[in-house]
């Protein structure tokens, strides 16, 4: 019961909305979860959450998007009315992101399934979370690892029921 008012679309989208305030709040007032929540990783793990939870493809794909636009929207408007710094090259680049996270949540769904297929889209998935960690943001920290821990537990060892 509780699986299906959160993961939906509208359900997803207000979370979002929450996570980007909260998100934007830790940059401000804190230095540690602000530097957690501004990478990648963590919004990496919150999308194979969402997308291997669902019920579907189809609607791992449907919540993903309104999540992502809803803490865009969020964390830019706080960012907005508190005068922090934002670039506009990061707003594109969240922007794409999220734009994409269907495509993306279509093949993290995929990797609860058998075969060795779902398992390269798996390490792939780590991988990428991984590199974003020294592209984008210089170096793979401490946190990056946790988090891409408890990620590689999700994909590869929990046991998901699908009906």
């Amino acid at each position: 019961m509780l699986k299906k008012v959160i993961l939906n679309p509208i359900g997803m989208f207000f979370i979002g909305l929450i996570l980007g305030i909260v998100s934007r709040l830790l940059d401000i007032y804190t230095d540690n979860l602000g530097n957690i929540f501004s990478q990648m990783a963590i919004w990496i793990l919150f999308g194979v959450l969402i997308s291997i939870y669902s019920s579907s493809k189809r609607k791992a794909m449907l919540n993903i998007l309104p999540f992502c636009i809803g803490m865009l929207i969020t964390y830019y408007f706080v960012a907005f009315i508190t005068k922090g710094v934002y670039s506009t090259v990061f707003i594109i680049g969240w922007t794409v992101f999220a734009l994409l996270s269907p495509i993306i949540a279509y093949f993290a769904w995929m990797t609860k399934e058998k075969g060795v297929f779902p398992k390269i889209i798996g390490i792939g998935i780590i991988i990428v979370s991984l590199l974003s960690s020294v592209i984008l943001f210089d170096r793979i920290r401490f946190y990056d690892i946790i988090i891409n821990v408890i990620t590689a537990y999700f994909l590869f060892v929990r046991k998901i029921k699908r009906t």
